[in-house]
């Protein structure tokens, strides 16, 4: 009998278990699914945002899908459809617009939404943020902000995270003048430790940044004579005509809640994704999975495949957790953290090799632990962070002389897990899509002759675009081989 999955959610993990639930049966023989979402469109790829808010592409080139495509596959998708609750008796999901869908399986891709910290004068009162402030989350918010700039529009950011450095860095673009507010001693403190943080703040300040540290938005005011301003708790303020909240994520779980699933930060689930009711999951960042939530792309779309193998394959698959590697997404700065990154420096276990180039707005950190990178920061050093990121995920042996790890071709060559011949065939080339070398060589096989047709056959290169010159060394290589 087939069995009806209903999905809430129309974002990345959401439309991506619909996908990959098609891949595994495209007849519909054993599964017929059905996505109900809030947006207002069919999912987008929130990786790209930075590049919308920086003018560099349009909203509609951020869609994962060209339009059309989930009916010409059969594939029901609702999108601007609340979800107003749960029946768990009934096995029935109750919506807006009055719609009521019945269910074998039910699947929470929630999401998350902006955390907007206790600031006065931020919310109206309905807790909606008021004209003239955005909580950055999505492609709406996008478009509110870049109506909002020009040149010399005076911009705050509050939070110096990864998503407030990129839409700081886009606002900056469009002739801006942007001041990032962070209560840290340096930004992207879960990502960098103090040293690496000092030269990233650097950096942004030699490309026009002004960045507060160690400081606090308290209130946001309107004054008759200056116009509205940013009041920090020092009582310091700063003149602004559009401020971007980008200050954290709360998942949302609040229908979840309501329908009586166990919560805490996020929906919990076990290691087959399931929540406390075995007949509904919960995936990407609105699930909590050993005590975790994951903010990142990568880790959802994981979920969404252990999910569909449940959903369809004849045996249970279980998911383990995503080792992050996150990578700053911003015009000019090349960021890569994963692992472990601070390390205690009386850890006789752990080998700890930095270097730091403040002057080149470079700074390279690896940690190396039983002959495995246990752990990187990797800032201004793009030639290094695919071999890198390659032995962080195959766990792969370092090689003897560490130096290499941080120079790369700078001693004559990268290390020998760089070159295409001798990468492992899982090694993960497109993070944001997790796709393997295999991947890649099997569309190679199967006809996909250019990084472009790799694209359109593995969604390789779609995301970030970080991986486009391993892509094209790959496609080399195999030239090479066939030859």
């Amino acid at each position: 009998m087939t069995k009806r999955v209903v999905i809430i959610g129309n974002g990345m993990a959401g439309a991506r278990l619909q996908e990959e639930l098609h891949r595994r049966d495209p007849g519909g023989e054993r599964v017929t699914s059905v996505v109900i979402g809030e947006e207002p469109t069919a999912a987008y790829n929130r990786i790209l945002m930075s590049n919308v808010v920086a003018g560099r592409i349009s909203p509609a080139d951020t869609m994962i899908r060209a339009e059309g495509w989930y009916r010409e596959h059969n594939l029901q998708t609702h999108v601007g459809v609340r979800v107003e609750r749960i029946d768990r008796a009934d096995q029935s999901v109750h919506c807006s617009d009055g719609t009521v869908h019945h269910y074998d399986k039910l699947v929470f891709a929630t999401g998350s939404r902006a955390f907007v910290p206790p600031i006065a004068g931020a919310l109206d009162d309905d807790g909606l943020p008021v004209p003239g402030v955005v909580a950055f989350r999505n492609l709406t918010d996008c478009e509110a902000i870049v109506s909002a700039l020009g040149k010399g529009v005076r911009v705050v950011v509050v939070g110096g995270g990864l998503l407030g450095l990129e839409a700081a860095r886009g606002a900056l673009l469009q002739g801006a003048a942007v001041t990032v507010v962070h209560p840290r001693s340096h930004p992207m403190e879960k990502q960098l430790d103090s040293a690496g943080g000092a030269v990233l703040t650097r950096i942004l300040r030699e490309i026009g940044m002004d960045v507060v540290l160690g400081g606090r938005v308290s209130a946001i005011r309107d004054d008759p004579q200056t116009g509205r301003e940013v009041v920090l708790t020092d009582g310091a303020t700063l003149g602004a005509d559009l401020v971007i909240v980008a200050a954290g994520i709360a998942p949302n779980t609040e229908v979840a809640a309501e329908a009586g699933l166990a919560v805490d930060h996020g929906i919990v689930v076990d290691d087959e994704l399931r929540t406390s009711d075995r007949a509904v999951y919960a995936i990407g960042e609105c699930a909590q999975h050993r005590d975790i939530v994951y903010g990142l792309v990568q880790p959802g779309w994981e979920m969404a495949e252990t999910v569909a193998e449940n959903l369809i394959g004849d045996s249970q698959a279980g998911y383990e957790g995503t080792q992050q590697i996150l990578r700053l997404k911003a015009h000019d700065i090349d960021l890569a953290s994963m692992g472990e990154i601070d390390t205690d420096p009386g850890d006789l276990e752990a080998e700890v090799l930095t270097l730091s180039d403040p002057h080149r707005g470079r700074y390279a950190k690896v940690v190396v632990r039983k002959d495995r990178v246990a752990g990187a920061v990797l800032l201004g050093n793009p030639e290094v962070v695919g071999t890198i990121s390659q032995l962080f995920d195959s766990g792969a042996p370092v090689p003897t002389d560490r130096m290499r790890l941080l120079l790369g071709h700078l001693t004559g060559g990268a290390t020998e897990s760089a070159s295409p011949a001798q990468m492992p065939g899982d090694a993960i080339i497109c993070r944001c899509n997790t796709v393997s070398k295999k991947n890649l060589t099997d569309a190679w096989r199967k006809g996909a002759r250019s990084a472009g047709a790799m694209a359109d056959a593995t969604r390789a290169t779609t995301g970030c675009g970080s991986c486009q010159s391993v892509v094209d060394g790959l496609c080399e290589w195999l030239k090479t081989a066939d030859a």
